[in-house]
């Protein structure tokens, strides 16, 4: 039974203060300016999450131990993190008296000295052995990129002992790629699953958006942001939420398209006909407004890859693919053994044979031998798949396009995923991530994702941090992080327990936004973080400082009025819409489709004439700033100003902003009215299932942009607005 933290009586002093000192909140001030205590059972809960008991003295002492000394039983850290152009020193910890000589190997060759820093610090006896500290500084102008730090001490016996540590040096102020600084960029947003074409399976997929970054960029957009396109589960169901993936490495091959792939023109005979019979079947989804049915279309897909890759590759396929392979190295491996496993087992290793529950259980390479060949399969996967992606940014680029693709980084994972299995050191478990009670959700909300253990982290040297970044940005020119907050903390809730009986726990942002930061560089992308809700002024701050941009949403801008914010008043360095997913597109909100439907889920939290009234005045106040700016199309014989009239006039809003980044969601080039998630449902709503459709109900193909007259029109008038051209 779930239990507000209310209940439960508050920590005793000592676990506070040990709660504080490993970055775990036992207090907060919630959206209303309530100030909130964390309840004893929270605190104990989430602190064992970190591998803290705090149920008696001894484990008590042993974490102030651990905290207190820890430092000092290794040579050096497991990672140092410097920004460039800014001081950083390292701490080295030997026995008393030793001789030590510091340097960095680069990433690139070559060795830089790091010179010791006057600083005396008293030593201390940790297990009986008298350790001293030595403090080096590290320049301010090595090259970014991630580096080593080596360190080797003579003690008074002449023992020599070699130390080691990752240092990774991120840049100071992350630069919009060299195509976009002199010059404002929009683009395209897109749910690509539910943008279709007439050659889609059913589901959009990375030819379609090939076609729709070949369109959006002869239009002269320089992006298309997309949902999260990690890959879910490998049997049904499969769930429909792109922000709840197996893993955000690597991607859903359900977006494959698989006549693009090399290896369908081989197909002969029976095995062709049969590909060709589930294309022709599946194309017929795309003619109707139906639900879309992602099992069906995987089934389909899986069955066709299947008959695809059962012979051997020509020599030159398994050349790129052996490439791949290493490049990608034992995260393919591990990702590839997940999928195998659990497509024999189901989801949840709970179920597996106990020897496999652990990707270094004792039975792993017993399974990894019987189940080779899926294994080779789930790689080839990957690998087409990044083959596609690549495909899909040069057409994007090729046709004017300064950034190309945009990914959409999820908040988590499926807690029963392959990073789940594969990553479950750095994980932490009987945990979960979530939000704390707001005005949208009274009752707090549980993701069920687990979250990164900030402390693992660290030993890992952020490495599983680096290559899903890496992975993600490989072929892209862009990446969104979805709820930014988590680059600074997260509300975990310990399992059983309430949402809103959870607590905040702190992350290293120094180095996961520094991290970030590098990996973008080094892949000439740029970031923008998703940094809406209860996020403080100063985290908003620190991210403009290092190059992030930021998110702004027209119905979510006011001033202090509560009124709509004048477009002069927005933020520069922010991606700026007018709709997001998880509310309807434009025409929709405007016509207040939003209330009818959380009326008719039970979702509403006051009466909904009072929902209706405040809307109607939201409106009032849009409509007489888009009068007042002259951003309204006016036909000179009447006032009144039709639902497609006022989608253009808050598109002029966005043109009229000092935003770098602005974005045009696919949906309101086309009218449509429904939204892709209603947020607090789960099977209330066909939440991710929702096709990108006309005004009047009827599936929008891509082709229709460059076919149909009345399409393309329309699409032409919205851009106008949001590029500030005049089209009237």
């Amino acid at each position: 039974m779930s239990v507000s933290s209310e209940t439960w009586p508050a920590a005793s002093p000592e676990v506070v203060e040990l709660a504080h000192a490993c970055g775990v909140a036992t207090e907060y001030w919630d959206q209303q300016g309530n100030h909130k205590i964390i309840s004893a059972a929270t605190l104990e809960k989430v602190l064992a999450a970190l591998n803290v008991d705090v149920t008696t003295a001894q484990g008590r002492a042993k974490a102030w131990d651990r905290l207190n000394n820890g430092p000092w039983r290794e040579m050096l850290p497991s990672v140092v993190i410097a920004r460039q152009g800014h001081y950083k020193d390292v701490q080295i910890h030997v026995p008393d008296g030793s001789s030590i000589i510091a340097w960095v190997d680069l990433e690139s060759g070559g060795r830089v000295p790091l010179p010791q820093v006057d600083r005396y610090v008293p030593p201390r006896m940790i297990d009986d052995v008298l350790i001293g500290e030595a403090t080096f500084s590290i320049p301010t102008d090595l090259p970014l990129g991630w580096h080593s730090i080596q360190a080797t001490n003579e003690d008074a016996e002449g023992e020599t002992t070699i130390g080691t540590c990752v240092l990774v040096v991120t840049p100071g102020y992350l630069q919009l790629p060299e195509k976009m600084r002199d010059r404002r960029t929009w683009g395209l947003m897109a749910q690509l699953y539910a943008t279709r074409s007439r050659n889609s399976w059913g589901l959009g997929d990375l030819g379609d958006l090939s076609s729709l970054a070949e369109w959006g960029g002869k239009k002269g957009a320089g992006f298309v942001l997309v949902n999260p396109m990690h890959a879910a589960e490998v049997s049904p169901p499969m769930a429909p939420s792109p922000y709840l993936p197996a893993t955000r490495r690597y991607f859903n091959p359900i977006f494959l398209h698989i006549e693009s792939i090399p290896e369908y023109a081989k197909l002969g005979g029976a095995a062709k006909k049969k590909v060709d019979g589930f294309a022709e079947e599946l194309k017929k989804l795309n003619l109707t407004a139906d639900l879309l049915d992602r099992d069906r279309v995987w089934a389909a897909k899986k069955a066709s890859l299947e008959l695809m890759l059962a012979d051997d590759l020509s020599t030159t396929r398994q050349t790129a693919f052996d490439a791949y392979c290493a490049k990608e190295g034992d995260g393919l491996t591990q990702f590839a053994k997940w999928c195998a496993f659990a497509e024999k087992w189901g989801i949840s290793s709970g179920t597996w044979p106990e020897g496999i529950r652990r990707p270094d259980g004792k039975d792993v390479a017993k399974y990894t031998a019987e189940f080779a060949d899926r294994i080779d399969f789930y790689e080839k996967l990957q690998w087409l798949l990044d083959e596609q992606f690549a495909a899909a940014q040069a057409s994007a680029q090729a046709s004017g396009m300064a950034a190309g693709i945009v990914h959409d980084l999820a908040v988590g994972v499926h807690p029963e995923g392959a990073d789940a299995w594969a990553l479950q050191d750095v994980l932490a478990q009987r945990v979960s991530v979530g939000a704390p009670p707001d005005a949208f959700n009274q009752q707090g909300q549980d993701w069920s994702q687990p979250p990164w253990r900030p402390d693992a982290l660290v030993s890992a040297a952020y490495k599983p941090y680096r290559d899903m970044l890496r992975t993600i940005l490989r072929h892209s020119g862009g990446i969104r992080v979805d709820h930014a907050l988590g680059l600074f903390r997260l509300w975990w809730i310990p399992n059983g327990m309430s949402a809103a009986s959870g607590t905040f726990v702190k992350y290293d942002h120094e180095a996961l936004v520094g991290i970030l930061a590098l990996e973008a560089h080094r892949a000439g992308a740029f970031v923008v973080g998703e940094d809406l809700g209860t996020v403080e002024p100063w985290i908003v701050e620190y991210l403009g400082q290092r190059g992030i941009a930021g998110t702004s949403i027209l119905w979510f801008e006011s001033d202090e009025t509560g009124g709509p914010l004048s477009p002069e008043r927005w933020r520069q360095l922010c991606l700026g819409t007018v709709t997001v997913h998880d509310i309807p597109p434009t025409a929709g909100f405007i016509d207040g489709e939003h209330i009818r439907m959380r009326e008719s889920l039970g979702l509403l939290e006051r009466p909904v004439e009072e929902e209706w009234a405040d809307h109607r005045r939201s409106q009032a106040q849009w409509d007489a700033l888009l009068r007042s700016r002259g951003f309204l199309d006016e036909t000179s014989w009447t006032r009144k100003v039709t639902v497609q009239q006022q989608v253009e006039g808050l598109h002029r809003v966005l043109a009229h902003t000092p935003c770098r980044l602005l974005a045009v969601a696919v949906p309101d080039l086309v009218g449509d009215m429904r939204a892709q998630n209603q947020p607090g449902t789960d099977q209330e709503y066909p939440n991710w299932r929702v096709p990108t459709c006309h005004a009047d109900g009827t599936p929008l193909l891509i082709e229709e942009f460059t076919e149909n007259f009345a399409v393309a029109e329309r699409a032409d008038r919205l851009i106008a607005a949001v590029t500030h051209r005049r089209h009237w």
